[in-house]
């Protein structure tokens, strides 16, 4: 499908017939497991924000600490980075899975063990902003400045720069400045699809390999969301057995979200660890990297070709 021109809305796709994917191996899911690796970055007094972080901690619906910390807040994000990371790390060895970081440049800058650890791991990092923070307000210049510095961090202290990105709250300059930046092969800020789509940013075709918020850790900490391990473990499997047999006619992909203060607590590994166990006994699915996903997209359904 041809690109979509830059800021218009497209809600038609690639419509009734998806281009075959051709994942390699004949796969019939593209399956992305995403670490966000957000702890340190978050809102913070410290930092000169006016409140403390309220999202995604485990006090859900507690309002932010106005002009103070909020130090129960502060040691859920801290779980994250010191025990949480390793469990996740751990079980991710013991698959033998790939994975793609969303990396926060100041959390990185906080931990460089985990740094090391991912780039030792050969994970992929793509970069998640300087601070896990709201983009939407922040003018442009300090947003670019934060995307070139997320840049040189992560190439510091992984070993790689990253050739991904995804900011999650986003601002209305985010891709056009990604794309501009000119070393990236992917945005993630969009979840629209089952597979990768082309729009146009910064006035030339951009590939966005979308993301996931239901097959996410993150309704742990959402109301109505996931309260058990079960619960996520179950979610998973059934999408990616709707998604499995969909794929023996047109391959797709699937995304998977996660955190290290949420998925990396004792109580809820055991969705991650099972999915793993359930896609390995099912077959058909190419456990990959976001890069791994894009490189091929651009090779396999170039821009220039339609669908």
């Amino acid at each position: 499908m041809p690109p979509v021109p830059e800021h218009q809305r497209d809600l038609v796709g690639h419509g009734a017939e998806p281009p075959h994917a051709a994942w390699p191996g004949g796969a019939r899911v593209a399956v992305s497991l995403v670490l966000n690796y957000e702890e340190g970055g978050e809102r913070n007094v410290l930092e000169g924000d006016p409140a403390s972080e309220g999202f995604l901690h485990e006090l859900v619906g507690a309002p932010p600490v106005v002009g103070g910390r909020d130090l129960n807040a502060e040691s859920m994000f801290a779980y994250g980075s010191r025990a949480g990371f390793w469990r996740v790390h751990r079980t991710l060895a013991a698959h033998g899975a790939p994975l793609t970081v969303y990396a926060v440049g100041q959390a990185l800058e906080r931990n460089p063990e985990a740094a090391r650890a991912m780039g030792a791991a050969g994970w992929e990092v793509a970069g998640h902003g300087w601070r896990w923070i709201d983009y939407r307000e922040v003018p442009e210049e300090t947003e670019r400045a934060d995307v070139a510095r997320t840049v040189a961090t992560i190439e510091r202290l992984v070993g790689r720069r990253p050739v991904g990105w995804y900011t999650g709250r986003t601002g209305p300059n985010t891709r056009r400045l990604v794309a501009e930046e000119g070393g990236f092969l992917y945005d993630s800020d969009d979840y629209a699809d089952d597979l990768p789509f082309y729009t146009v940013a910064a006035g030339r075709p951009h590939l966005v390999v979308p993301y996931g918020l239901d097959t996410n850790d993150a309704r742990f900490l959402l109301v109505h969301g996931f309260t058990t391990a079960g619960d996520m473990l179950a979610y998973l499997n059934d999408t990616f057995d709707t998604l499995h047999a969909e794929g023996a006619d047109r391959p797709r992909m699937m995304s998977v979200g996660l955190h290290c203060r949420i998925i990396g607590r004792p109580g809820r590994i055991r969705a991650l660890d099972g999915f793993l166990d359930h896609v390995a006994q099912r077959g058909g699915a190419w456990i990959t990297t976001r890069e791994q996903i894009a490189r091929h997209w651009l090779t396999t359904h170039p821009p220039s070709r339609s669908r």
